[in-house]
């Protein structure tokens, strides 16, 4: 299971939580979103309520499906292939009104620095909304995951 770990990044890991940064720095209004319904800016919004629940920041609820569908998908979600196109979020996560994008690009940079820095005892122990638990390593594979998936939208 080491090795699993190993060979997968993770947001625990300065030098992947400086790529990932140095990759929200480079979205710009000239940035197209490849799919999805969300601009960079709403993009960059939904990433931060990721990263503020796995800080526990945020505690959203368990959602009925994910209790049941949740620990079948949960190890093709940590897996090595990216997130796939139009993934699924729950409707909590869906960020509709307009934001300013640099103050999100602000706002997410923080968030990351915040998770790296703390390590694994800066995740929380509340259930994922639809995973469920997770540990410490599969929040910081997640996370990456994720902001990896939201970056590729719109080509960063």
């Amino acid at each position: 299971m080491i090795e699993f770990w190993l060979a997968m990044k993770s947001l625990h890991e300065a030098a992947t939580a400086e790529e990932i940064k140095a990759r929200i720095g480079k979205l710009g209004p000239a940035n197209q979103r490849q799919w999805g319904k969300m601009d960079a800016a709403q993009a960059l919004a939904h990433c931060s309520i990721g990263m503020e629940t796995a800080t526990g920041d945020k505690k959203l609820p368990r959602m009925f499906l994910g209790r049941i569908l949740g620990p079948m998908v949960k190890s093709k979600m940590l897996g090595e292939e990216p997130l796939r196109r139009d993934s699924p979020t729950a409707k909590v996560l869906i960020v509709q009104d307009q934001r300013d994008l640099n103050a999100e690009q602000a706002r997410l940079c923080k968030l990351v620095d915040r998770f790296c820095v703390a390590g694994p005892g800066g995740c929380t122990t509340h259930p994922h909304t639809f995973f469920g638990a997770l540990t410490p390593e599969e929040w910081a594979r997640l996370m990456y995951k994720h902001l990896d998936h939201h970056l590729r939208q719109f080509g960063v």
